[in-house]
């Protein structure tokens, strides 16, 4: 195996240190973006990864130069005891930032908990802020208790940026924007717009159905002016204050402006299989020989193998492109 002290490259020389780990694939929303009505077949509990072999298998990903880590679902808090497996995870020497994505729903109850256990940045998937809109796009009345997790997270101030994102959809999501950009203008949360994926569990998704960054940002710029500031590298959202300088918003555009030329980042699912693109075709199981009794050294060089053949790109939009066999819920986000 390479050196651990040499950076985990793919063949076109990006350099790879965020990992998004998804310790479920279950979810209690069911966002039409995402999956059916009645959702999806679910693995059992045995195809999952332990705690412990998650904590095992992020040592090796942090001891190939992994610095950031997302935790994510499915809905990561309908994991049993998951700010026990946050507490695991933020113990691990070498990790610079440690994050979450959730839908809200249970973060009011987990709040204290998460932050005891580490978690220092939070982001809320919120796709309207009109409670029966929510319940159109989420299939669940909920508004009012996601908001209510949503404020007790921002109550410790250790916890940021929160970040509030939104899946843009023509058609649904015209009518949300000036409310986004009141609420990033009146808070400190940092409200981002996704450009709509096909990553649906119902194959739904069109390019015609795709909101793209450029046209929220020109209704937003119709009533508020806005300065862009400078792209962190690999970052994924182009960002914008208010020229008044009351908060920010940003503009998530995979489908648009794609911004795969200085991705850095890797996914787990689950049950153990490592992606290196949120549309690949092919995964790699490490599930299979960590509990074949693998040293770390052999899932190290398993992992470097896998990411050097890390795709250039997503092909979104392109003649031939074919969507992964998986929805988002199962790939994690």
């Amino acid at each position: 195996m390479k050196a651990a002290t040499e950076p985990l490259l793919d063949a076109h020389g990006r350099v790879i240190s965020d990992l998004r780990v998804s310790v479920t694939d279950r979810c209690n929303f069911r966002c039409q973006y995402c999956m059916p009505a009645e959702g999806l077949p679910w693995l059992e509990r045995e195809e999952l990864l332990s705690f412990e072999e998650l904590e095992r298998l992020v040592t090796v990903f942090v001891g190939l130069g992994i610095r950031d880590l997302r935790l994510t679902g499915g809905e990561p808090l309908v994991r049993r005891g998951f700010p026990k497996l946050v507490g695991m995870l933020s113990a691990i020497a070498g990790i610079a930032d440690l994050s979450l994505t959730t839908n809200g729903y249970l973060l009011e109850r987990d709040a204290e908990a998460l932050v005891a256990a580490g978690i220092g940045r939070v982001n809320v998937s919120i796709d309207s802020l009109a409670r029966d809109r929510f319940f159109q796009i989420t299939r669940r009345d909920a508004l009012p208790q996601v908001m209510r997790g949503l404020e007790a997270i921002a109550a410790y101030r250790s916890v940021r940026p929160i970040k509030v994102n939104a899946v843009a959809m023509r058609d649904f999501t015209e009518d949300e924007v000036l409310r986004f950009a009141e609420l990033a203008r009146t808070t400190d949360y940092q409200v981002r717009f996704i450009e709509f994926m096909p990553l649906d569990a119902d194959r739904a998704w069109t390019p015609e159905r795709v909101l793209s960054g450029a046209e929220i940002r020109a209704r937003i710029e119709a009533q508020h002016p806005l300065i862009e500031v400078e792209r962190e590298p690999s970052a994924t959202a182009r960002r914008f204050r208010f020229a008044d300088g009351a908060g920010e918003i940003g503009f998530i555009n995979p489908v648009s402006e794609p911004f795969c030329a200085d991705c850095n980042r890797l996914r787990l699912t689950a049950e153990g299989r490592l992606r290196t693109c949120l549309f690949s075709i092919h995964e790699t199981d490490l599930r299979e020989p960590l509990r074949s009794g693998a040293s770390d050294a052999e899932l190290g060089e398993r992992i470097r193998d896998a990411v050097w053949r890390k795709e250039l790109k997503h092909h979104v939009g392109e003649p031939g492109f074919r969507p992964p066999p998986r929805s988002m819920s199962a790939i994690g986000g």
